[in-house]
């Protein structure tokens, strides 16, 4: 196997029209590789500047997980400290887990981020919705976002060999997407000391039994509210024990938004 390690845009694109194939760490890929064989041409990112940047909204697909700090929200930051083993995050890459991973731990954080997908194609880079990425397997190149007021993320416990572990993800964002109204929102909410005001939104996502639920609520100072507001959409569907979870998430999150 010929591996190509492109180190600008267009050397990528290159590799990409003569069919070479992207791994991420190839954690997800190896095993079947050595039962199937290998393919002919394969491509890291590793080396593409593009695909390495770590900052508070932004986050490369080749970046290893054990790389993800503090630059960047704590909801990302939590989902990846909780892939596999320490091996595993020193290997594993954004884009292999989002992308190329049935369990996708960081999905549910990018989700409540509401991140956008910088891909690469044969014809170029381009941005799209995450849905889109995961329906056509694209080339993940980076995660786009906005800064939120506060995040979290907690994985439950489970049995090795079980069913995958529940994820809660929530995020609180500013309702003003224009200009800063995050960081208007942010003082705000630090002055009043809850963030769960007027002109805040809530988005939170769930991982249940290999399936990703996502809802999101406005905000107006009443958590039962909030809480019904989700459970009346697409959370509402969720088994009793991911909704207890959700509710333990949701309010602590909107009581105290400085302490996350």
């Amino acid at each position: 196997m010929l591996l190509r390690l492109p180190t600008s845009v267009s050397e990528a694109q290159e590799y990409l029209t003569q069919g070479a194939v992207p791994i991420g760490g190839a954690t997800l890929v190896w095993a079947t590789w050595q039962r199937d064989g290998f393919p002919d041409h394969a491509m890291s990112l590793r080396d593409l500047p593009e695909a390495n940047t770590i900052e508070p909204e932004a986050l490369g697909a080749a970046v290893v997980l054990n790389r993800i700090d503090d630059r960047v929200p704590e909801v990302l930051r939590r989902a990846a400290s909780t892939v596999g083993t320490g091996a595993v995050r020193r290997t594993a890459t954004v884009g292999g887990n989002i992308v190329g991973s049935t369990l996708r731990c960081l999905l549910p954080a990018a989700l409540v981020l509401d991140a956008r997908a910088v891909i690469l194609e044969p014809e170029g880079v381009t941005e799209t919705d995450l849905a889109e990425v995961l329906a056509k397997r694209h080339l993940l190149l980076s995660l786009r976002w906005r800064t939120p007021i506060a995040s979290n993320y907690v994985k439950a416990a489970a049995a090795p060999g079980g069913p995958s572990p529940l994820v809660v993800a929530a995020a609180l964002h500013s309702a003003d997407s224009d200009g800063d109204g995050n960081a208007n929102a942010n003082a705000n909410a630090n002055a009043n000391g809850n963030g769960n005001g007027n002109g805040t939104l809530l988005r939170v996502a769930v991982r249940s039994e290999d399936e990703v639920f996502s809802e999101n609520a406005a905000c107006h100072g009443d958590t039962d509210a909030t809480l019904r507001a989700l459970r009346d959409g697409s959370l509402g569907r969720l088994p009793a024990p991911a909704w207890e979870l959700v509710g333990r998430q949701v309010t602590g999150l909107l009581a105290h938004p400085a302490d996350h």
